[in-house]
């Protein structure tokens, strides 16, 4: 059956749900959104649920009755014909909707209403391959599922908003632009007519990346490579450093097509790969050697790390400190979080932490992609 075929046959079995719960759909509704899917990419999940629930829904009170029918209609069992793991949005970081986290099959979730529906003739896939990969270990991946991990970063979006800049450029802003009044009035006689806008120019907001390479986060190092080179080809304005006792910077070398032969470079330009930890004197390296060239613009900072550090708390609190003055916001990843029996209790983490804006796991293809949701809702804050 075809692609088109197999996407509308879900469509009509999805709107068969959200009727069955109360929310007003008709068939008209379902034909629009499927010639909507069509225009959008349908491996991206955020672009089907947003495209589904503009077209679908058109009373405020039934988004979270939709909201609860599309995470329980997209996580099925392969017994129906599941899609393939899908990423959470923020919204799903608020409660598990699905029941403990287990994916509920399609007759348990609908109960009687199951008995009525058509047989699954098709799979809507999606970017994040198996839903076991998402939720895995990077410490636990092979060299097969690091390929399939890098792909699904690939298709991330990572957007961390717009910045208004100093330029005034016109537009519809607050300010009256005066000299295009003037210039406009020598062709009417000196008689000015109208009062032109002006506004600032936006630009994307840069983003920094400070990734620990030491021998503690050895296991991760590799993952979070992939991350540093999918994030740099997604986003333009990145800037990328790799540190263990000593800083390196690694944009220019991640700038490559190929992921291979950006971790070749990459391995040749680091000489501390998985050597010692000094976090502090790294992000004091960074200030004195690159903050008037990288933290221009008010960048997010992203700094990944586990936390132990062999270096003075004291000195690691005040460049902790300094950073978060000098960018925008500043984003604590930590692949620790989330283990059994983790805490952040060493001294520099307890040091610096109050000074870190968000302090958020990065040890799972669904923590990254957590992360990319959480850096688009920053625009919007």
């Amino acid at each position: 059956m075809s692609r088109l075929s197999t996407l509308l046959h879900n469509l009509l079995v999805f709107g068969r749900l959200l009727k069955s719960r109360g929310v007003d759909v008709h068939l008209g509704r379902v034909l629009d959104a499927a010639g909507a899917l069509q225009h959008v990419n349908v491996g991206i999940r955020d672009d089907v649920f947003y495209t589904c629930r503009a077209l679908l829904v058109h009373r405020h009170d039934d988004l979270p009755t939709f909201d609860a029918a599309f995470d329980l209609f997209w996580t099925l069992d392969g017994s129906r014909g599941k899609p393939e793991g899908l990423p959470p949005r923020a919204s799903d970081r608020t409660g598990d909707r699905t029941g403990g986290g287990k994916p509920l099959g399609l007759p348990e979730a609908l109960g009687a209403e199951a008995a009525d529906l058509p047989p699954p003739v098709g799979t809507l896939r999606t970017w994040s391959g198996d839903e076991v990969l998402g939720g895995k270990d990077f410490a636990e991946f092979t060299p097969e599922e690091v390929a399939l991990a890098h792909r699904a970063l690939d298709r991330l979006e990572w957007n961390p908003g717009m910045r208004r800049t100093r330029r005034w450029i016109p537009g519809r802003g607050p300010r009256v632009d005066l000299r295009r009044a003037i210039a406009r009035s020598l062709r009417t006689g000196g008689d000015v007519l109208a009062l032109p806008r002006r506004t600032r120019r936006t630009r994307p907001r840069p983003v920094v990346l400070l990734c620990d390479v030491s021998g503690s986060m050895e296991r991760y190092s590799r993952m979070l490579l992939h991350f540093a080179h999918a994030l740099t080809r997604r986003h333009r304005r990145v800037e990328a450093f790799l540190f263990s006792t000593r800083l390196t910077r690694i944009t220019r070398q991640l700038r490559g097509r190929r992921i291979d032969q950006a971790v070749t470079a990459v391995s040749k330009a680091v000489p501390d790969w998985s050597g010692g930890t000094r976090i502090g004197d790294v992000i004091r390296t960074f200030h004195q050697q690159w903050s008037r060239r990288t933290l221009r613009g008010g960048p997010v900072v992203l700094l990944i790390s586990d936390g132990w550090d062999r270096g003075d708390p004291d000195l690691l609190r005040d460049q902790v400190a300094r950073l978060q003055r000098s960018c925008h916001r500043l984003v604590w990843l930590n692949p620790l979080i989330g283990t059994t029996g983790y805490e952040p209790l060493t001294r520099g983490l307890q040091a610096a932490l109050p000074f870190v804006d968000d302090f958020l796991p990065a040890r799972t293809l669904t923590n990254l992609a957590d992360l990319a949701v959480h850096l688009d809702t920053l625009r919007h804050r």
